[in-house]
């Protein structure tokens, strides 16, 4: 995930308007209009986020990357299981497990745990501790 087009991508649409960027385009070359009324843009990522891209790249195409690894971190936040997420980014529930691992040992992302509130943590995570 880390190219430049998409670290370009994040600054210039944000975190929500990049994601609806990837989920509508991942993987194909757009054509960026340089009034982007004047093309679908606005209804598929919104209008806020198709007239950044537009000042960002007027009248040029981009490759729109797949993000999966961004994705699925929206996805995990989102609460999907594995298997659901793997059905979104066209992966195996063992690629999803593997990119997630991955994630986390970056810091990018934090163990899921499902734990019931009413039970008390006897072991708490030094970043735990913080809540």
């Amino acid at each position: 995930m880390a190219t430049d087009l998409t670290n370009e991508l994040l600054s210039a649409l944000g975190d929500d308007g990049f994601f609806s960027l990837v989920e509508a385009h991942a993987g194909v070359r757009l054509y960026i209009p340089g009034d982007p009324d004047r093309s679908e843009l606005p209804s598929t990522i919104g209008v806020d986020a198709a007239y950044r891209l537009a000042k960002a790249y007027p009248g040029g195409y981009i490759r729109v990357p797949l993000a999966r690894e961004f994705r699925a971190r929206r996805y995990v936040a989102e609460g999907l299981s594995n298997r659901d997420i793997a059905k979104r980014l066209g992966l195996t529930e063992s690629g999803i497990e593997r990119l997630l691992k991955r994630a986390r040992k970056r810091g990018a992302l934090k163990p899921r745990r499902k734990k019931d509130p009413r039970q008390i943590d006897m072991f708490p995570l030094p970043d735990d501790e913080e809540n």
